[in-house]
């Protein structure tokens, strides 16, 4: 005897039934693991993107608005500060840190941000070059993987930058020369990869308060660097529907890999240069400490209470981001565990309305040789049927819908989500969907078990 054909006939005997319980099944499953997915890999991102940093330094605002916009890059500034007032935290000789790395935001280019840093913040990610070199003139960038691949940014493409965190044309930046494309780095997993990295210089330069051709970081002639005449780009310099016409130039004809003078370039030593122009504005500061004692951890309050300054702890900041999330999350949780007690209570009334209609059923399989115990079984095979469909059709339904609020996150934020990622927990899902299938049918595969043959079969 076939016991699986058997449950499974029995299953699609009553389609209405089975049907609305696997419905209830699907979802109940669908919102736990979807849930699970987005929660698991935001959070990994989010950690990903505190790169080790202890304290950001900004304009008087909402801190948790200052750590979003510079750390995340996924709100507006709070404002700008003064390369003057930030002074004392650009000191390589300072007693508490070890690392401070100026930012500057506002512009975009096909609505991925662009940076005005030094070669450190791509530092504070571990980020190596996939091709090119790093940005050491006004106007060149170092591009981020998941941006070159986005736009087609290759070595030597050219664009204009747009005001603002949209895809304005209105809003283009028209009146400079445009961004080169020196260098792609390779994937981190982190916020970087969405980013476009040049010197903060070259945000000054663009928005007509500064001149570039006397800044230090401007060491090398941005005409010598590339001969624009050699390429066509289109109206912005690169068409991002159409790709680049590489077969019109040849790249060995140009050294894009030019180094700058020396590493003194790098690091804090670019960020002292900027204390050349302290009348001039940044974003924010990011800092590490040398070491975690009573003096970092006083050091904000310090700043926030006796100068124009806001200082903000990353950490708690994205506790507090966790929290908020987490209550929503909870919610969202506890009616999908609902709603899959719901389907189970649904697999066990279905079940146990059937028997009144299948006791002669049982009775004669009984006649034909069938033990109570096989009895027992075909019900709890019928329960697991239900429940496996159910978590099969859940996963699935998790799945698609991570896809698509991986699409909406990635058009509004950049960040991406896998939707085709597995996690482990999701084998618990699994093993609870199956034990609500289980205990579903125990009350019923034990009246079946209880059966009467000579009382159901004297009664026709």
């Amino acid at each position: 005897m076939n016991l699986l054909r058997l449950s499974w006939k029995n299953i699609w005997s009553r389609p209405l039934a089975s049907v609305l319980s696997l419905i209830l099944f699907a979802l109940g499953i669908g919102l736990i693991t979807v849930l699970m997915l987005v929660n698991a890999q935001l959070k990994d991102q989010f950690e990903n993107n505190l790169a080790g940093i202890d304290l950001v330094i900004g304009a008087k605002g909402s801190p948790m608005q200052l750590i979003l916009c510079n750390m995340y890059h996924i709100d507006a500034p709070t404002g700008n500060i003064s390369i003057g007032e930030v002074k004392p935290f650009l000191n390589p000789k300072h007693p508490l840190i070890e690392t401070s790395v100026p930012v500057s935001v506002g512009d975009n280019y096909k609505t991925y941000r662009i940076i005005g840093t030094t070669h450190t913040f791509a530092d504070l990610y571990d980020a190596q070059l996939a091709q090119g070199n790093w940005w050491h003139a006004d106007y060149q960038v170092t591009v981020g993987a998941q941006v070159a691949k986005a736009l087609h940014l290759h070595i030597g493409d050219t664009f204009l930058s747009s005001h603002g965190f949209d895809d304005n044309e209105d809003l283009v930046h028209d009146h400079h020369s445009p961004f080169l494309v020196v260098g792609i780095f390779e994937p981190t997993g982190s916020v970087l990869d969405q980013l476009i990295l040049t010197s903060t210089s070259s945000v000054w330069a663009v928005h007509g308060n500064h001149d570039h051709e006397d800044h230090p970081s401007d060491s090398t002639d941005h005409a010598d660097v590339h001969d624009h005449d050699s390429h066509e780009h289109g109206e912005h310099g690169h068409d991002t529907q159409d790709g680049h016409d590489h077969a019109g130039h040849d790249h060995s004809a140009h050294d894009h890999r030019q180094v700058a003078p020396s590493d003194q370039y790098r690091g804090q030593v670019m960020a002292e240069q900027l204390l050349t122009s302290p009348e001039e504005d940044i974003t924010a500061l990011l800092i590490r400490y040398k070491n975690n004692n009573h003096l970092t951890l006083s050091l904000p309050r310090s700043i926030n209470e006796n100068t124009d300054l806001q200082a903000a702890n990353p950490a708690y900041e994205i506790n507090r981001v966790y929290a908020m999330m987490g209550t929503g999350t909870e919610a969202l949780r506890a009616l999908a565990i609902l709603i899959a007690i719901v389907s189970g209570l649904s697999v066990f009334f279905s079940l146990l309305s059937s028997l009144k209609d299948r006791k002669y059923e049982l009775s004669l399989l009984r006649v034909m040789g069938a033990g109570r115990g096989t009895l027992f079984l075909l019900i709890i095979m019928e329960g697991l049927l239900l429940a496996l469909l159910g978590y099969v059709l859940g996963f699935i339904l998790a799945h698609v819908g991570a896809g698509i609020f991986a699409g909406m996150i990635a058009e509004e934020y950049q960040y991406s989500i896998d939707a085709l990622r597995v996690l482990p927990t999701e084998i618990w899902v699994a093993l609870s969907a199956l034990l609500i299938g289980v205990f579903a049918s125990l009350l019923p595969a034990w009246q079946a078990y209880r059966t009467d043959i000579h009382e159901t079969l004297s009664q026709g």
